[in-house]
């Protein structure tokens, strides 16, 4: 039987504090309140196995890009510890505002990630998991309109999660990564199909 792997009042005390800092938040689709993401990653790195630590890294992992920068960075470290502000850094493209060129950022992110420690490539990892089931989700229910969400449009976030995949692939072996595989391929599949009925829809005119 496996040992049980409990989680302390400071996870409590993270959560309450993800909730407040992204209470006005919403998700890119709707009005889904954006801890609901936060709780979707957390929970996919409690189960690959991810500690406390990483937990509320998870939690926390937009917090410094989406909340305040390097003020809430610190706040981070003063609240949960160096460990978790070190994983949440890890996981944060963008300090500066206004931010780098989106290109510029995502090349740098996808090179820090082979530097990165195995706790946040976790954390990482399960956030662009997440990430991508709701792309595919939006494929599903909204089609070419999804990409317009995107800094990037329908090609930068194609190369994007395409170059994400083969970098994760190269460094972990988890259910994590079978799993963000399957959703890539069937996002490009999508884009792919709805890019041929636009095509055909045109020639049609």
């Amino acid at each position: 039987m496996a040992h049980s792997r409990r989680l302390s009042p400071r996870f409590e005390e993270a959560l309450i504090y993800a909730t407040r800092l992204h209470a006005r938040q919403t998700r890119k689709r709707a009005n889904t309140p954006y801890i609901a993401h936060l709780l979707s990653v957390t929970a996919l790195v409690l189960e690959a196995g991810g500690g406390e630590d990483e937990a509320i890294a998870a939690l926390l992992h937009d917090a410094v890009e989406d909340q305040g920068g390097q003020k809430t960075l610190k706040e981070i470290q003063r609240r949960f510890g160096e460990k978790v502000a070190n994983i949440v850094e890890s996981c944060t493209d963008a300090f500066a505002f206004p931010r780098p060129p989106w290109r510029e950022r995502k090349e740098a992110y996808i090179a820090h990630l082979q530097e990165a420690c195995p706790e946040a490539r976790r954390v990482s990892l399960a956030d662009k998991l997440h990430n991508a089931r709701s792309i595919l989700r939006d494929l599903r229910l909204d089609g070419e309109k999804t990409w317009h969400k995107f800094n990037g449009g329908k090609e930068g976030t194609l190369w994007y999660y395409r170059t994400l995949l083969d970098t994760f692939k190269i460094m972990e072996d988890n259910f994590m990564v079978d799993e963000f595989e399957r959703v890539v391929i069937q996002i490009e599949h999508l884009a792919k199909l709805t890019t041929d009925a636009e095509g055909n829809r045109t020639n049609t005119d």
